[in-house]
């Protein structure tokens, strides 16, 4: 395994850029969600880790139809793992929990967790091989150029650019002024491995995130963007931060790889292109009070705290009858708001969804979603840098 610290190989650094120069002319996925893109203000819903069994594929119907029923939601985010730790990882759970967020009226887009595939392997997970059900996952789930949902909004997945045509699960969308970003980085440590020899499936998922970072950071560049987004199911403890240091290898103490580092360095290097707000939304792995957490963590190589990048780690305290919603109003500052919503109680379980059928025809899309009214009282973000001055019309 190399070493974090080692400089990219120049082989690899060519390519980086080759991929990047493509990309960056085809600009891949450009329609926005037309139902919300007009409107300066917008909110969208955040689950995770709502179905533990069987029994809990109702209760999590249910939680889907109530945030369909808002019409302040413009789409909603599943943030990781559609099974337990103990469940099989068989191709039939797959279909039937898919089934399940295809019956979500609004837009749902699904970013992969821990248990979905890197957990695969246990004894009671059925001893899959993780990466072979990764690749399940990515012929199944993420083969569609369009989100979950039936009203489901277009995607830019980095499986358009050629370099990195297996990585269907990482996705980019905008909405309005606002450009969002989902990748695969679960937990436990980014599926590090700590056995001997190549780390191949972490190195090279490694490589394809921190592309795609930086090519969301390009991209909100040139649509004039006011924030970016990044969803990932993986608790990165963006506390730990390990400098860059010429002589690291000298020391003898020996610590844990962190798997994370990459991510976080790819982060610090998104804040510094995009001076707008960075938002970054993961599952906590632990119980938090009031749902969710609002910090700045992440410092930079000068130890300095990157003040433009917020983390929201969430983890309602019901899974099963509450969502994370988050507002944005980009006329007010800060632009994002948080806060926890509840099911209504007298809301009744739905019946099971059905697997999707072949037939497109037979099951005609609902008719458009409303627009999204005003906002309710929510909690604040800290605030941010600000803003870098809006270039003048005819400024290239």
């Amino acid at each position: 395994m190399r070493s974090a610290e080692r400089a990219r190989p120049a082989w690899r650094a060519a390519a980086w850029r080759a991929a990047l120069a493509a990309a960056s002319l085809a600009w891949i996925g450009e329609a926005p969600l037309a139902a919300h893109a007009a409107s300066a203000h917008y909110a969208f819903a955040v689950l995770t880790g709502t179905l533990h069994s069987a029994a809990d594929e109702a209760p999590t119907q249910r939680l889907i139809d109530a945030i369909g029923r808002d019409p302040q939601i413009a789409f909603i985010v599943y943030d990781g793992n559609l099974k337990s730790a103990s469940e099989p990882c068989r191709d039939s759970l797959y279909e039937t929990r898919e089934a399940l967020l295809q019956a979500s009226r609004p837009a749902l887009v699904f970013i992969p967790g821990q248990h979905d595939w890197t957990d695969c392997s246990s004894a009671a997970a059925g001893g899959f091989d993780p990466v072979e059900r990764l690749d399940q996952l990515r012929q199944t789930l993420f083969t569609d150029a369009s989100s979950m949902g039936q009203n489901p909004l277009p995607l830019a997945r980095e499986s358009d650019v050629s370099r990195f045509r297996t990585y269907r699960e990482n996705v980019r969308w905008q909405l309005g002024d606002t450009v969002f970003v989902g990748l695969n980085a679960p937990s436990p440590n980014n599926h590090y491995l700590t056995a001997g020899g190549r780390n191949g499936e972490f190195e090279d998922r490694v490589f394809a995130n921190a592309f795609w970072l930086d090519h969301a950071a390009e991209y909100a560049k040139r649509r004039d963007a006011k924030a970016i987004v990044v969803f990932v199911q993986g608790d990165f403890d963006p506390e730990r931060y390990e400098r860059r240091e010429r002589f690291a290898w000298l020391r003898f103490e020996h610590k844990p790889r962190d798997g994370f580092l990459e991510f976080k360095r790819s982060l610090v290097k998104l804040a510094e292109t995009f001076r707008g707000p960075v938002l970054v939304i993961h599952q906590d792995d632990e119980t938090v009070r009031g749902g969710f957490t609002i910090d700045q963590p992440l410092r930079n190589d000068k130890g300095a705290l990157v003040t433009n990048l917020t983390r929201i780690a969430i983890a309602p305290r019901n899974r099963l009858t509450q969502w994370i919603q988050i507002d944005a109003d980009f006329a007010h500052r800060p632009p994002f708001r948080v806060s926890v919503r509840d099911v209504p109680k007298d809301l009744p379980l739905l019946p099971p969804p059905s697997l999707p059928a072949r037939n497109d025809n037979a099951n005609p899309l609902p008719e458009p979603m409303p627009a999204v009214p005003e906002f309710s009282p929510a909690s604040d973000l800290p605030p941010l840098l600000p803003e870098p001055p809006q270039p003048q019309p005819g400024t290239p």
